[in-house]
């Protein structure tokens, strides 16, 4: 694979930011009751994470270690600022729902994460790839989890009806504990598909997944030296 659709695989499906490194629970429980508010936060935290990796990733060389953190957190304050006051401007209506969490992307550990462990060990071309696959993980998996909220908790989708009128919505899931509910029913899902995949490779090598009666384990037993 192409090592630059490998970072946008990475970001999406293998290291999902929110279902697989589990980075980002705040925003993600706290900005997911409707679909709209999950792509919202999405693509502010995708455009902040793909323009800070691609600073970080070009200065690397010229930030002393010293300061690293601190030039960071300056990179993004300044890039999540800066996309504040564009969503002030043209989204008005995303902008008060996801309120507080917009400046709160600044000390988003997804952005420091992938700032500190991939932008400032790779080339411009990679860290952006990098970031976008992350943030495009990002904000499918708040979108999904605002689109199953928002159907169950209120019987839409994107402001549209859904479900009949006669089907009463389960409250809860537009609050906390909804979100808790949904979040885990996804990471059991990737879980089990990792799980499967896993034993699927197995089976083809040759193991049918039962170690007691393996023939080839008492091969991999360290001998006893004999006195």
């Amino acid at each position: 694979m192409n090592k630059y659709l490998e970072r946008l695989y990475n970001g999406i499906i293998r290291e999902n930011p929110t279902l697989v490194l589990m980075l980002g629970m705040c925003p993600t429980l706290a900005v997911s009751t409707a679909a709209v508010n999950g792509i919202g936060m999405g693509v502010s935290t995708t455009a902040v994470l793909i323009l800070s990796n691609l600073v970080i990733s070009a200065l690397r060389k010229v930030i002393p270690d010293q300061v690293r953190l601190p030039a960071y957190i300056v990179i993004v304050a300044s890039l999540v600022t800066v996309t504040e006051l564009l969503m002030k401007a043209y989204t008005p209506d995303v902008y008060e729902t996801l309120g507080i969490y917009i400046p709160l992307i600044v000390v988003n550990c997804i952005i420091l994460g992938r700032a500190e462990a991939y932008a400032n060990k790779n080339p411009v071309g990679l860290s952006v790839m990098d970031g976008l696959g992350m943030g495009i993980g990002f904000t499918i998996a708040l979108t999904l989890a605002g689109a199953l909220r928002e159907i169950l908790g209120s019987g839409t989708c994107f402001g549209a009806q859904v479900l009949p009128k006669t089907v009463e919505p389960m409250a809860i899931f537009v609050q906390p504990p909804g979100a808790f509910l949904i979040i885990a029913l996804f990471i059991a899902i990737m879980n089990a598909i990792g799980i499967k995949t896993r034993q699927r490779k197995l089976v083809e090598s040759g193991c049918d997944g039962c170690c007691a009666a393996c023939s080839a384990a008492c091969e991999q037993k360290e001998e006893v030296p004999q006195r």
